[in-house]
């Protein structure tokens, strides 16, 4: 994909740096895949503020989009690559034989025109989807299932990608994005290639409006606010704050977040900062 800078003729455009969208083919989406996406400001069912610093924001549609890629051996015509307003990857929409029409996943280097399919015995190209059982090592995966017919849950934002390692009778080793090595069914269905869009985390959105357009309203510091309303705050002059740590008390940093003896646990060959777990 391609970054484009723009010129510093506003104070906005001084340092933003955007998407070109090069690989963007059309700018409607299809109508019988969109649902409505009803807007919270944050506010759960009583109407009470639950998450701060969430209002406003552009009105959008959910695209639909097919994780479980279940519609098996019938081919399908990339006809569009579409921006999604809400994930950080694209996405592609395909024309069945049968004249259905989906919603996927985009993966980098799908050209409209090609067609996918997906099934037990259909070849580890990109696009396809296919279980890993039938997958060479080495390959390059997303949109990864962790229980049969359950829809992929793993790996699926921008430039993302998992690696086949290895096979172990009912398992497939995984290198995670994260570079975690991890077993998961070897009969989940996965679909190849590295998922587009990979240059997004090189965006820069340039001036807080642009924020602001998502939905994301300012957020004050806990350091900057008096002691009655966060464990940071108060003090004389410039306080630090202390130890970094949430609203209600929890440390932000270095506290363990994984449940202990979870069940996954044994399915966690190394995790990501290479420490092994003991079985």
């Amino acid at each position: 994909m391609a970054l484009k800078k723009y010129k510093p003729i506003t104070a906005g455009t001084r340092w933003k740096i955007g998407n070109a969208y090069a690989e963007i083919t059309t700018s409607t989406p299809e109508k019988s895949l969109l649902e409505p996406v009803k807007k919270t400001g944050g506010r759960n069912a009583q109407g009470r503020r639950s998450m701060r610093y969430i209002g406003g924001g552009h009105k959008k549609h959910y695209r639909i989009i097919d994780f479980k890629r279940n519609k098996y051996n019938v081919e399908a015509t990339v006809v569009s690559i579409e921006y999604d307003p809400n994930r950080s990857a694209f996405i592609a929409l395909l024309n069945y034989a049968d004249g259905e029409k989906r919603y996927i996943l985009a993966p980098q280097g799908l050209q409209v025109g090609t067609k996918v399919v997906s099934g037990d015995e259909v070849a580890p190209e990109i696009g396809n989807a296919l279980q890993m059982k039938n997958m060479p090592l080495g390959t390059m995966i997303h949109n990864i299932e962790m229980q049969p017919g359950q829809g992929g849950k793993l790996v699926r934002s921008a430039g993302a990608s998992a690696q086949l390692a290895n096979k172990e009778e009912k398992y497939a080793v995984l290198k995670m994005p994260s570079g975690e090595l991890r077993k998961i069914l070897i009969n989940c269905y996965a679909t190849i290639g590295v998922v587009s869009n990979s240059d997004h985390n090189l965006e820069t959105a340039g001036k807080a409006g642009a924020n602001r357009w998502k939905g994301i309203r300012p957020r004050n510091r806990g350091v900057a606010m008096n002691p009655v309303d966060h464990p940071m705050g108060g003090g004389e002059g410039r306080a630090s704050g202390g130890h970094p740590r949430s609203r209600t008390g929890k440390y932000a940093k270095g506290e363990k977040t994984r449940t202990k003896g979870k069940g996954s646990d044994k399915l966690i060959i190394q995790r990501r900062d290479g420490k092994k777990l003991t079985k």
